[in-house]
């Protein structure tokens, strides 16, 4: 094939192919002049595959992890032990300089060791990442010519908002706030310098004193969900697929009981901007309180909730007696805490018996707000959500007569 002046600035010009399915390309460079002579032409010849064999290849998903895997990535709880930097220590050391025989002593003090800090971070979502032992930075030494040591910088752990701080079984910490902050352990005091010593007494003091050890403690670390409301049921009673229903977050949902073993939160959006955080708490059975069906690793995320929302299965016999038992775990586990706002929701209505159950629990409870609802359907579901932001209005109505401030998203 021969080549012809070509006016363009870069052109694929095909040559051959090959039995294969090869294309045979020139890349031809040529200069816009009228009068290009084909030889000042610059080729390059490759090879690259034909489209009818190449792969078609798509952007690659990101696969769901499964409740089973999701549980691993998902702690609440964690034993750590922290200890702070050591300081430095300080230095004996006397001046040295030509035709000064006394210089007197200039040894400096050693650099304080660094704090362990916990610090609230709102992106931090469980204690996945705190390990079982910290220690602090330890602090400079001193030097000779008076110079003091660096005091070490401080080492921050990131934990999510909730974390409740324990020692010897007592509650020394709270951290319910973005952006808190609790010293775990102090660094040790930089040790002193002989300089430190200088005194009219003793003008050549020879001792100087080591850095301090920094404080050690072990620390037990549990994570409260902070939630505005809390989905309260029995095992298989529709708490997921309700939270599924009326927010974005997609736990696991199946018909065997205890298929969700971590808490979940949804967030529900208003027009107005406003957000409200809603848990799934992992199903409660009786006896919960004396920890069975791992009760009290459950209960102890429904503290934090502003408003309850108990979630009846209506297709079973007797339902209210699913909101006695409920109450009465709540208030074994902690007093108060089944009187706290509270709504009552009868899933799985569209189920056909689950109606004739549904007028027989209206006649049980009457002084409590009743909402029957179907996650399946979408019935009752604007509803239900009304009567959220009434629950959350009224929280934020007590947090003004207190002068709290509220839980935000």
């Amino acid at each position: 094939m021969s080549i012809r002046r070509i006016l363009t600035l870069r052109k694929w010009i095909p040559l051959q192919t090959s039995a294969e399915g090869v294309w045979s390309c020139q890349h031809v460079v040529c200069r816009l002049l009228a009068d290009t002579d084909c030889s000042r032409i610059l080729s390059r010849n490759f090879t690259v595959s034909c489209l009818k064999y190449a792969k078609a290849r798509g952007v690659r998903k990101k696969k769901q992890l499964s409740e089973k895997k999701r549980t691993r990535y998902f702690v609440d709880q964690q034993r750590v032990t922290v200890t702070g930097g050591k300081g430095g220590d300080g230095t004996c050391a006397f001046h040295s300089e030509p035709r000064k025989e006394f210089g007197g002593p200039d040894g400096g003090n050693g650099g304080d060791g660094g704090h362990v800090i916990l610090k609230v971070a709102q992106q931090v979502k469980s204690l996945l990442g705190i390990k079982s032992y910290y220690r602090g930075i330890d602090g400079e030494a001193g030097a000779s010519k008076n110079c003091y040591g660096k005091n070490a910088a401080h080492t921050y752990l990131l934990v999510p908002i909730g974390t409740v701080v324990k020692e010897d079984g007592k509650v020394v910490a709270d951290l319910s706030r973005h952006g808190e902050e609790y010293v775990a352990s102090y660094g040790g005091l930089g040790g002193k310098g002989n300089r430190f010593f200088l005194s009219n007494e003793n003008r050549a003091p020879m001792s100087a004193t080591p850095g301090e050890e920094g404080e050690q403690r072990v620390m037990q670390m549990e994570l409260r969900t902070m939630a505005h409301g809390g989905l309260v049921g029995f095992p298989n009673a529709g708490k997921s697929s309700l939270l599924r229903a009326i927010s974005n977050a997609r736990p696991a949902v199946a018909d065997y009981p205890f298929t969700t073993l971590t808490p979940h939160v949804g967030v529900i959006q208003y027009q107005d901007f406003e957000q409200i955080a809603v848990a799934d708490i992992p199903g409660i059975i009786r006896g919960a309180h004396e920890n069975k069906g791992l009760g009290i690793s459950f209960l102890k995320h429904i503290e934090r909730c502003r408003f309850l929302l108990f979630v009846l299965d209506l297709s079973t016999a007797e339902p209210w007696q699913q909101l006695e038992s409920l109450k009465y775990e709540l208030e074994q586990y902690e007093k108060g805490l089944s009187e706290r706002p509270f709504c009552v929701i009868g899933s799985k209505i569209d189920i056909p018996e689950s109606k004739a159950n549904f007028v027989l629990l209206q006649e049980k409870v009457k002084h409590s707000r009743l909402i029957p609802v179907s996650a399946l359907t979408g019935e009752n579901i604007e509803e239900l959500l009304m009567h959220l932001r009434e629950l959350y209005d009224g929280y934020l109505e007590i947090t003004k007569i207190d002068g709290s401030t509220p839980v935000k998203w």
